[in-house]
């Protein structure tokens, strides 16, 4: 008989610490038709594509041109390019990313504020 209880005992414990981990990662309250106040844990919503992933790589992309922009000089980048543009089709790619676009003129703007020369 002890252990049919201990079993049940056991159950519950996990089914409210269960419960626990849920609400901590946050709640709402609802009030029943009864007047009845009850936590429900929030639903989270699960993006199946990381878009803040990409814009934070996409942001530190146009930095780092911006950088080399900068750095470089704009007839030293834009010759860069031009060579990459002349070679294989995979660094026919890369020239087409790596060419100055107006958010890496602006980035390169700023950073020559900042950067020594």
């Amino acid at each position: 008989m002890a252990d049919a209880n201990l079993q049940s005992f056991d159950k519950r414990l996990r089914r409210i610490d269960r419960r626990h981990r849920k609400l901590a990662r946050g709640y709402v309250h609802t009030i029943g038709p009864d007047g009845l106040i009850t936590s429900a844990p929030r639903r989270r919503v699960e993006r199946r594509f990381p878009i803040r992933g990409l814009l934070l790589v996409a942001a530190g992309v146009f930095v780092f041109k911006g950088f080399l922009y900068a750095q470089l000089g704009g007839a030293t980048y834009t010759q860069r390019v031009d060579k990459l543009a002349a070679g294989t089709s995979v660094e026919q790619v890369g020239a087409f990313m790596m060419q100055a676009d107006p958010a890496t003129l602006w980035v390169a703007g700023h950073l020559n504020k900042v950067l020594p020369k």
